[in-house]
């Protein structure tokens, strides 16, 4: 039986809508009791863009960054103002599933150089390839092995990988860390028998062309800090 396990979950909300805020609030509520706290103990991190709400989740310690939102740079203040051993990266619009950290924990112990891992969403990953329970998938495909949405990794990581690029506001964010791995040679998989499922892009949806744009932008930055060198990579692998 898995004991005493604590885990630094930091949530990224936009509750610019009391619908948007009930996703973020569902999204906790599910957290919460997904575990046996005598077991596995989150300590729920929301980072909240939404600077007129001048509200607190319940069961969480609740932030308002005084400067504009970015999905590496909240992340970077999030894990800079945590310290337990393992750190869980969210979307606000999740539901988690009973026992899915149990599951990751169960693949960590079993694989110990496995440092990064995805929850798999039963809404997306089966009708993609990849059905719930078979096993631990390596890989660095993103939306496939990496889900973006729930990124569940060991402290130890941000001491080989160093703070996440903020550089990237939102779009390529997930791409950037994945190519990160690979390149380092940092071992991430996909635990299927972990289930967490993403409500799609429910914050996104509520912003307007133009600050979609904004959010989307990241992957011309990418191409230009990663193109020559993943060419210089896989000619050193070969």
């Amino acid at each position: 039986m898995i004991q005493h396990r604590e885990v630094d979950v930091i949530i990224l909300s936009y509750a610019l809508t009391e619908e948007l805020q009930v996703v973020t609030a569902n999204c906790v509520v599910s957290l919460m009791a997904s575990e046996d706290p005598l077991e596995i103990k989150f300590n729920v991190l929301v980072i909240e863009s939404n600077k007129n709400l001048n509200y607190k989740y319940p069961s969480t310690q609740t932030i308002y960054p005084c400067f504009p939102f970015g999905f590496h740079s909240y992340m970077n203040l999030g894990i800079g103002l945590t310290s337990a051993p393992y750190v869980c990266l969210c979307n606000n619009d999740l539901f988690f599933h009973q026992n899915w950290a149990t599951e990751i924990f169960k693949a960590m112990d079993q694989t110990p150089d496995l440092l990064s891992v995805s929850p798999v969403c039963s809404l997306y990953h089966p009708q993609n390839g990849f059905p719930l329970n078979s096993g631990i998938r390596i890989g660095y495909n993103v939306g496939n092995e990496v889900a973006g949405w729930c990124l569940f990794v060991k402290r130890e990581i941000f001491g080989l990988i160093g703070e996440l690029d903020e550089n990237f506001i939102f779009n390529a964010s997930d791409l950037d860390y994945s190519t990160t791995l690979e390149v380092l040679n940092i071992k991430h998989a996909l635990v299927t028998s972990a289930v967490v499922d993403h409500l799609r892009s429910k914050t996104l949806d509520t912003q307007n062309e133009e600050r979609q744009g904004e959010l989307v932008l990241g992957k011309e930055y990418y191409d230009r800090k990663w193109g020559y060198r993943i060419l210089a990579w896989k000619d050193f692998k070969v």
